[in-house]
């Protein structure tokens, strides 16, 4: 009698072993850089003092050079350009002033923003820190580089309140608001719509910043380009000549043809939104549309830079 058993062997799991799927290339990931980023202010907001403080060691009066240079440069070029242009020197200076704060806010954004991850390269390979905590840093810095030269703004409009209080022309030799000419209405509560126009101009820097960069650090002749433009788009921006003299009455009259390719200007807008409540011009509500439009689509090119290519900065540095 033979006994016969059968015995089934366990088959073996021959399936392969899927690897995890990576989510770092995600909109989520991206959201959270920049928002780990922002609750890091202490680390960001001390980087930016100290840049400030490091560059004006050991000088008696400080950052407050940055102070007494704007103010230079904006008296020198005020008292040269208001013959040029012949406009009143009393509703010329503000206006020329408040441009180069403006612009030097701009141009800093920009031109260091390029550099922001390359120049702090040893942090990144160093210290397990967001990205976005670097654009931060140099938002920061230059927005304290513009509060110093803010006082500048403060002495003007002490010394010339009583021209901008009223309505004035930047057209006219005398600054006479004449029916003929282009007329602005003068200071009034609208001064605090630059807050919300800065607050804009800031957004669009920090985008601007962090898109720039990352395209810098990966192909490093991008910053010679964006320099070379943003010295053409100076020249193109009414900073140092009003738009006054554009329009009908100006001391270039018959240029006017000249006003809508300004206005296809972006930094124009970004000019007029900050610029105008301070020294009591109206602000256009296409240059409101055209800011707030840019801010969010750049905001979202920057955020698709953001998921793609985030993990690769502390590669190209």
């Amino acid at each position: 009698m033979h006994a016969t058993s059968t015995v089934h062997a366990a088959e073996p799991d021959v399936s392969t072993p899927v690897p995890p799927s990576s989510d770092s290339k995600t909109f989520g990931r991206a959201i959270d850089d920049i928002k780990t980023g922002f609750a890091a202010r202490e680390l960001w907001t001390h980087l930016g003092w100290q840049d400030i403080k490091q560059r004006y060691r050991r000088s008696i009066i400080g950052p407050f050079w940055i102070t007494i240079s704007q103010g230079v440069i904006a008296l020198g070029l005020g008292l040269l350009y208001s013959q040029l242009f012949r406009t009143p020197i009393e509703v010329f200076l503000p206006y020329l002033s408040t441009g180069f704060i403006i612009w030097g806010f701009i141009q800093g954004c920009l031109t260091e923003g390029m550099e922001t991850f390359i120049a702090n390269e040893g942090l990144i390979k160093q210290v397990p820190a967001p990205i976005s905590v670097y654009v931060l840093r140099t938002i920061w810095r230059q927005t304290l580089l513009l509060a110093h030269n803010m006082i500048v703004y403060v002495v003007l409009l002490i010394i010339f309140f009583s021209a901008l209080d009223s309505p004035y022309s930047l057209g006219s030799p005398d600054g006479a608001c004449l029916p003929e000419k282009y007329c602005h209405p003068g200071l009034s509560w609208n001064i605090f719509l630059a807050i919300p126009g800065f607050v804009l101009l800031a957004l669009t820097a920090g985008w601007a910043a962090l898109l720039l960069g990352i395209i810098s650090t990966r192909f490093r002749d991008i910053p010679q380009l964006i320099n070379s433009l943003i010295q053409l788009m100076f020249y193109g921006t009414p900073i140092v000549w009003p738009v006054d003299q554009l329009l009908s009455g100006g001391a270039r009259d018959g240029a006017s043809w000249a006003l809508p390719i300004i206005k296809l200007n972006p930094l124009y807008h970004y000019m007029q939104v900050v610029r105008s409540p301070l020294i009591g011009q109206a602000v256009s509500w296409t240059s409101w549309v055209v800011v707030g439009g840019l801010t969010v689509v750049g905001w979202g090119l920057a955020l698709v830079a953001m998921r793609n290519y985030r993990s690769r900065v502390s590669y190209w540095v």
